[in-house]
């Protein structure tokens, strides 16, 4: 069985020329110093002597130009009068050591950028920690970055799982680390330094690969909280089992907002507002503030739908829920359009 690999590519920090655009403007620079020495030793000809006919040609012109460029020369072509020398001494030397100094600066340059590549990966894995990782870069995955990214979820704390090299670098155009490569292999996820991060999303196409998925991360991270999303509902109890926290059923969801559609289409204008993240209306958490301890839900000055406590959710129609606890939280309506949420 093949090993997957995982590649890594992480966002420039700044923009910067591609590596085959840097040699070419080096090498271009180089034969531009090449033509203008051709160029001088054309036109004082007549102040060289060649050793096998005392006459400089063109092509002798040529030769000398590049032996006299990439060494010290043979001294088969040589400069007779003070002025020819003259010319060597203040503008060919220094032409010399340019293209020295170009050649060798392209093979530098090359080196210096794979230190400073693994460098810099070495130090993001070593920093990398409480980020979100999402698996998958197609519209359910480039939605759920949107969301974290109108939350404020810094971009650094966000990465990319994405097999399609067409959408990793949509990603990495976008400014997220990207770890190219399946999401169901183990090596993968490692690489994305899932067993270190807060949460993981599964945003992916196929509802088997998404389960596959599920069992992977919870082998590799036990404890990380795994958001899954599945086009049919057979498989949300498979990805529940298989290690996913919650998961989203979009063809139920899309087919319940349908027949809501049918008696109350006012009331699917609400929905769609909510479920367009950032503006209008808002699902929002927060956990209970001090003064809201020992007081009803309704009192909180925010429309309050539901009351996270003990790992469930209560509904704010449970008689259950009573007074609010200190380490309960609150699901509530919010307005982005609005700093202060509703009341």
């Amino acid at each position: 069985m093949a090993t997957a690999r995982a590649g890594l590519r992480l966002p420039r920090l700044t923009p910067r020329r591609t590596p085959l655009t840097s040699i070419a403007l080096r090498l271009g620079l180089a034969l531009l110093l090449l033509l203008v020495n051709w160029g001088l030793v054309l036109v004082e000809a007549d102040q060289y002597t060649d050793n096998a006919d005392g006459h400089v040609s063109v092509i002798d012109a040529l030769y000398y130009t590049t032996v006299t460029l990439s060494t010290t020369g043979y001294g088969d072509i040589t400069p007779v009068t003070e002025q020819a020398r003259l010319v060597n001494a203040l503008v060919v030397t220094p032409m010399r050591l340019m293209f020295v100094i170009i050649l060798v600066g392209t093979t530098l340059s090359a080196l210096t950028e794979r230190s400073r590549t693994e460098i810099r990966v070495h130090r993001w894995k070593a920093r990398m920690r409480d980020h979100v990782v999402v698996l998958g870069y197609g519209t359910k995955g480039r939605n759920a970055v949107r969301a974290l990214r109108l939350r404020d979820h810094p971009a650094d704390r966000i990465v990319v799982v994405e097999a399609d090299h067409a959408a990793a670098s949509r990603a990495s155009s976008d400014g997220y680390a990207v770890v190219i490569g399946s999401a169901t292999h183990k090596s993968v996820l490692v690489e994305a330094q899932v067993e270190r991060a807060r949460t993981a999303i599964i945003a992916l196409d196929r509802d088997d690969t998404a389960v596959l998925a599920a069992l992977t991360l919870r082998r590799v991270a036990p404890h990380v909280t795994v958001l899954a999303s599945s086009r049919e509902s057979a498989t949300a109890e498979l990805l529940r089992e298989s290690g996913a926290t919650s998961v989203v059923v979009s063809s139920e969801t899309a087919g319940r907002l349908l027949g809501l559609a049918t008696d109350s289409p006012d009331a699917v204008s609400v929905v769609e507002d909510m479920l367009s993240f950032g503006s209008g209306l808002d699902l929002d958490e927060r956990p209970v503030e001090a003064s809201e301890v020992g007081r009803p839900p309704h009192a909180c000055g925010v429309p309050v739908v539901g009351v996270w406590r003990g790992g469930r959710m209560l509904r704010y129609s449970d008689p259950s829920i009573g007074s609010l606890r200190t380490d309960d939280r609150i699901l509530y309506v919010a307005s982005r359009d609005d700093p202060q949420p509703l009341r």
